[in-house]
């Protein structure tokens, strides 16, 4: 497969995602809408698996900018693959030690990843609900205090100025 077509079939499949996200699939109460998202992701996850097998992590000097968000978007809702989402987290922290890839991506993808593993995350990036006031609750965070210097360090706005945009 050329990287040109690679990287179509990522920005496809990020489409599919969003737009199934959007549709408010993913916390539906209908049964059928869960399913199928489910379904999506996991189709989405085993491709993933096997684009790392081909070309290890896509970064945007290897498929482009867009695909390479696409691929951190598909590794992010891999929930229910976490040995997608490990293997994503271990590519991505190299492509990041290499200069090819960002800190902020790494940073969500490493919350996202210890909050499926059931621990605390380290960024806050990862919301457990949201309160009637429409304010997010994140999921529990190992260095509360710490959180907003962390996040700076990664390029992430503060704690505050995050939740709001839930708002």
């Amino acid at each position: 497969m050329t990287l040109a077509a690679l990287a179509e079939e990522l920005t496809a499949m990020a489409a599919a995602d969003h737009e199934q996200a959007a549709a408010g699939a993913a916390h539906s109460d209908d049964p059928a809408g869960q399913l199928a998202w489910r379904r999506l992701t996991a189709r989405h996850g085993d491709r993933l698996n096997e684009i790392m097998d081909e070309a290890g992590w896509p970064t945007a000097d290897l498929v482009g900018a867009d695909a390479a968000r696409a691929a951190w978007i598909l590794a992010q809702h891999a929930d229910r693959q976490l040995d997608v989402q490990r293997r994503a987290l271990r590519l991505l922290e190299e492509a990041v030690a290499a200069g090819r890839a960002g800190a902020r991506e790494l940073a969500f993808l490493r919350d996202r990843t210890l909050v499926n593993e059931g621990r605390e995350q380290v960024y806050g990036t990862q919301v457990a609900g949201v309160r009637e006031d429409g304010s997010p609750i994140p999921w529990p965070c190992a260095e509360p205090g710490r959180v907003d210097e962390l996040r700076a360090g990664v390029g992430i706005e503060p704690f505050a100025e995050y939740v709001a945009r839930f708002q």
